[in-house]
C-alpha cells in the first residue's frame, strides 16, 4: 500500500475528534479521599476559564502543576484520570493566567488539532466543569450541595447523590444513495447561524425525546426539520458535545431528493442537497459561497466521511 492509500485508509478509519483520548478515567480511586488528596499534590491540571477556553501552544494543552493553580481563583479540583505513566489530571474553573506563547482557545475551534491525550481531556474538563457551574443547588430544595468522589458526584442536605447529566441527540447526514461525485447529501443552515457572513451549512441534528429510540430521533427529526421521509438509519458512532453537556449519536440515512423539501423555519434558514463536487471544492477553499462544519464536530467527521464514499 503506498503513502497515499496508507493516508486515505487512515482518514475513513480515524474516529470523531471529540471522540478520542488515552486517558484512563480509574473510577475506582474517586471514592478514596486519601489517594485524591496525594494525587493532587503531584497532578497536572486542565484551567477553563470562565468563558469556557483553556490554554492552548500548538497542538497541545497547556497544563499547569497543581501548585501552579493556587496563584489564581479555582474551582474545587476534578478528578479526570491518570495516564499510563501514572500521572494524574484534574480540571478546575479559574482565571487563565498569561503564558509565553500560549492562546485561549475554544474546544470546538482546536479539538481537532489537539493531540489524542489533549482532546480527551479537554472534552472531559469541560463537560465536568460546566455541570458543576450548573449544579450548584439541589433542583428539589434548593439547598447547596457539595462535592464528592473527586467531582462525579454532587450530595444535597438530605443525603441525595446528584451525578453529571448527558443529554443524547441524534446527528444524521441524509444522502440519496448515489456513489461517485454527483451523489449528493441534504444539509441545513440552522437560524442561529443567519447572522454569520456567510451561509454554513450542516448534517440535520435533534436531542432523543422522552421514551424515544435514537433511530427513530433520527426519522422524527429529518421530517420535522425538513419534511423528507427516511427509515431504517445506520449508527456510525458517537462524540461527546460538551455545550453544555451531549452526546452525538451520528447516523446516516438515505432520502430521495424528489421529495419536496419544507423547513422548519424556526430551526433552518434553508436546506438543499449538496453534490459531492460542491462539498469537495468548499473543503479544498476552491469555493467559498457557503460554509461547512468545524473540524472538531462529528458533523464534519460524517460529512468527510460521505464524501469519501463510505
Amino acid at each position: 500500500m503506498n503513502h497515499v492509500h496508507e493516508q486515505r485508509a487512515a482518514e475513513l478509519n480515524e474516529r470523531p475528534a471529540l471522540a478520542r483520548s488515552s486517558l484512563d478515567r480509574a473510577a475506582f480511586r474517586r471514592a478514596d479521599p486519601q489517594w485524591l488528596a496525594d494525587a493532587w499534590l503531584r497532578a497536572m491540571v486542565v484551567v477553563i476559564g470562565p468563558d469556557n477556553r483553556a490554554l492552548v501552544r500548538g497542538s497541545e494543552l497547556v497544563l499547569l502543576s497543581s501548585s501552579d493553580t493556587r496563584e489564581h481563583p479555582a474551582g474545587d479540583p476534578l478528578f479526570l484520570g491518570v495516564e499510563p505513566d501514572g500521572t494524574p489530571y484534574f480540571a478546575v474553573r479559574g482565571l487563565l493566567q498569561l503564558i509565553e506563547g500560549a492562546e485561549p482557545k475554544h474546544l470546538y475551534e482546536v479539538g481537532a488539532d489537539l493531540t489524542e491525550r489533549d482532546a480527551g481531556l479537554f472534552t472531559q474538563a469541560l463537560a465536568l466543569v460546566g455541570w458543576h457551574r450548573d449544579h450548584l443547588f439541589a433542583p428539589k430544595s434548593g439547598q447547596p450541595t457539595t462535592v464528592e468522589q473527586g467531582g462525579w458526584v454532587r450530595r444535597d442536605a438530605e443525603g441525595e447523590l446528584h451525578f453529571p447529566r448527558t443529554d443524547p441527540a441524534v446527528i444524521m447526514i441524509v444522502h440519496d444513495g448515489v456513489a461517485g461525485p454527483q451523489g449528493r447529501a441534504l444539509l441545513g443552515a440552522n437560524v442561529m447561524w443567519a447572522t454569520a457572513d456567510k451561509r454554513r451549512y450542516s448534517t440535520l441534528a435533534g436531542f432523543v425525546e422522552a421514551g424515544e429510540s435514537a433511530e427513530s430521533a433520527v426519522i422524527r427529526e429529518v421530517a420535522e426539520e425538513c419534511g423528507v421521509t427516511v427509515a431504517d438509519p445506520v449508527y456510525v458512532g458517537s462524540q461527546p458535545w460538551p455545550y453544555p453537556r451531549s452526546l452525538m449519536l451520528g447516523f446516516t440515512v438515505q432520502g430521495d431528493p424528489a421529495e419536496p423539501i419544507r423547513t422548519d423555519p424556526e430551526e433552518l434558514v434553508d436546506a438543499r442537497w449538496f453534490t459531492r463536487t460542491e462539498i469537495a471544492a468548499v473543503l479544498d477553499g476552491s469555493d467559498d459561497s457557503f460554509g461547512l462544519p468545524n473540524r472538531s464536530s462529528i458533523a464534519s467527521h460524517l460529512i468527510r466521511r460521505w464524501l469519501d464514499g463510505r
